[in-house]
């Protein structure tokens, strides 16, 4: 059995080929008329959406027969596994629909529970985040870092747009948007690769699923920053969604005292 203490490069190297396989999708049907399916949860699914998913999955079956895959739009195989693969595979279909380059494919790795890798790639910007466990975090191949940022009143916070699923928590959200420098709303996926390239300090997030925040915890804790539940609690499978994630850990409990519930 490999150890996971590192993350082996072969899976990195297979990450990558899943991300150059998604993104090949997107691009041939970005900017396209599509039919819309609204789920009952309100969010929109396109064809793209499934048919990256149905391909992702037919590659891990096909390389790692004895691995799990869980996924958006399709249910779970082999969970128990010791090996799962976590696949987004559009987030931000809203975005993808409006043209706007804020989506993209997200990709975890799970070890026993524990997320080892995580990718995003935005196939339009061409643009990859990838954080593995003993390699640290790479935009497009090079080494990406956060920033320090000591004080909240000094940070650049991304939240999402008022389309979101985060009315139940919009007083508290309201109340870190109020104490940061500056707030960017809607960047998505994308939001979480600029935190960990240091352009952007925070993000908070509500009612997320496991397969959008298990693909970013990697690319976040291994540029150098922190993302936790809004208890201070590490991220798993099994955590609640409401997210943040900080370039520096000093951060976290200052925005936690404005996210008592």
């Amino acid at each position: 059995m490999i150890s996971l203490k590192d993350c082996s490069e072969e899976f990195v190297k297979f990450a990558n080929r899943l991300a150059d396989t998604a993104g090949e999708i997107h691009r041939r049907h970005f900017g396209k008329t599509l039919e819309v399916e609204i789920k009952p949860d309100g969010s929109p699914v396109t064809p793209v959406d499934r048919e990256t998913e149905r391909v992702l999955r037919k590659l891990i079956e096909q390389t790692y027969p004895d691995h799990g895959i869980t996924g958006e739009e399709y249910p779970p195989v082999q969970e128990d596994a010791e090996f799962v693969w976590v696949l987004d595979p559009l987030d931000g279909t809203k975005s993808f629909l409006a043209g706007i380059p804020t989506f993209g494919v997200l990709i975890a790795l799970v070890h026993e529970g524990r997320f080892v890798l995580g990718a995003v790639d935005q196939p339009i910007l061409r643009d990859r985040w990838i954080g593995a466990d003993g390699h640290g975090t790479t935009r497009n191949g090079t080494p990406a870092r956060t920033r320090s940022c000591v004080s909240l009143a000094e940070a650049v916070l991304c939240v999402a747009g008022p389309d979101t699923r985060t009315e139940p928590y919009d007083d508290q959200i309201a109340k870190v948007r109020r104490a940061a420098r500056w707030v960017r709303y809607g960047a998505g996926c994308y939001g979480y690769g600029l935190l960990a390239s240091g352009f952007v300090d925070l993000l908070v997030d509500a009612s997320l699923h496991n397969h959008d925040f298990g693909p970013l915890e990697p690319i976040v804790r291994n540029a150098g920053g922190v993302a936790t539940d809004w208890d201070g609690r590490a991220l798993s499978m099994d955590s609640s969604g409401d997210i943040i994630a900080a370039g520096d850990a000093r951060l976290i409990e200052q925005v936690r005292a404005h996210l008592e519930r």
